[in-house]
């Protein structure tokens, strides 16, 4: 696939979430919180995003991931000198504490934490706008997860939340892409996918 078909792929997936009804959203951000709730073990640290936008879930997942787990870290995206994304810091999640960050994101206030705080992570969970069966994530394209993930403990789950209708059979892949163990969908729940049972591609 070109560069142009994954533009216009991301387009259309941004175009149909732009449509969900407002009351469909908020019952499927419940359902996701229901799962993660069920999901996450108590004194652990879980990696997670504030889901902005269109994007599913709300700021309510966050605070069941606090409540369940203890620790929630945040990411911190930010660019080089030269403008090109570096891997990403980590803020620790305080309900009410969120601060406006670059490109319309929330994000946690300083002090930040370097890009091997994900190291410590049992879970994270990674933002996308549509994931296949061989655990293949699409992202927004700007590279930023792709950059960090490979700090993460081989072991943790790595879990992409996406509509049910945006997990699909099966999408362009790049040797960089690094593949999500499970996948997170509000009627779904939560899901093992190909890498995830397989070991990887």
């Amino acid at each position: 696939m070109t560069a142009a078909s994954k533009t216009a792929l991301r387009d259309r997936l941004l175009g149909s979430r732009a449509g969900v009804a407002d009351a469909v959203r908020a019952a499927e951000a419940r359902m996701l919180s229901d799962h993660l709730g069920r999901t996450v073990s108590s004194g652990t640290t879980v990696c997670a995003y504030v889901p902005v936008g269109t994007e599913p879930g709300s700021i309510e997942m966050l605070d069941v991931l606090l409540d369940r787990a203890g620790r929630v870290l945040l990411p911190v995206a930010r660019t080089g000198a030269d403008g090109a994304p570096v891997p990403l810091r980590w803020g620790e999640y305080r309900p009410g504490g969120l601060v406006p960050g670059r490109w319309g994101l929330l994000e946690p206030p300083e002090p930040w934490l370097p890009e091997s705080a994900l190291a410590g992570a049992d879970l994270v969970i990674v933002p996308a706008l549509a994931v296949d069966h061989r655990g293949v994530r699409l992202g927004r394209g700007r590279g930023f997860y792709d950059r960090s993930l490979g700090a993460r403990d081989p072991r943790a789950r790595l879990v992409a939340v996406v509509r049910d209708e945006e997990f699909v059979d099966e999408l362009p892949a790049e040797p960089h892409d690094v593949p999500m163990t499970h996948v997170l969908t509000p009627r779904g729940g939560l899901v093992a996918v190909f890498s995830a049972r397989h070991g990887g591609e």
